[in-house]
């Protein structure tokens, strides 16, 4: 797995990682640790390009939730306690404001969809109205 990193900017800096491999067992760790390198260096807007990204195991899908829920500590919602952000990813009505995920395959989609990981985390199939959606 390889990952690229570039920031674009749009109505704020939204910091693209570009995973070009599987996220596995043996990968999910690299993952992490590089998004977390990049939330310590100030990314506060992350987009997951997932284009080149055939396959993704519970591993990588709990990398995503850590990488969702360290984003979610350091920027609160203001207005929306824990409580509130539950129930409105029940409703379908709350998405993560500072995560958001781009083409992922169709068996990685599956996956997203299967877990849940899609009542929270938008997914865009378009680079730049993913950027745009920040």
């Amino acid at each position: 797995m390889e990952i690229k990193v570039k920031v674009e900017n749009g109505k704020v800096p939204v910091t693209v990682m570009h995973i070009d491999g599987n996220v596995d067992g043996s990968t999910y760790d690299a993952f992490l640790a590089k998004a977390r390198e990049l939330i310590k260096e100030g990314a506060h807007y992350i987009l997951m390009d997932l284009t080149h990204t055939a396959f993704m195991s519970s591993a990588g899908l709990r990398a995503i939730n850590t990488i969702y829920n360290e984003l979610r500590s350091l920027h609160p919602d203001a207005n929306l306690s824990d409580e509130d952000v539950k129930k409105g990813i029940a409703s379908g009505t709350y998405k993560s404001p500072h995560l958001k995920l781009l083409n992922p395959s169709r068996d990685v989609h599956a996956s997203l969809t299967a877990t849940g990981f899609d009542l929270f985390l938008e997914i865009h199939t378009d680079y730049n109205s993913a950027i745009a959606s920040y």
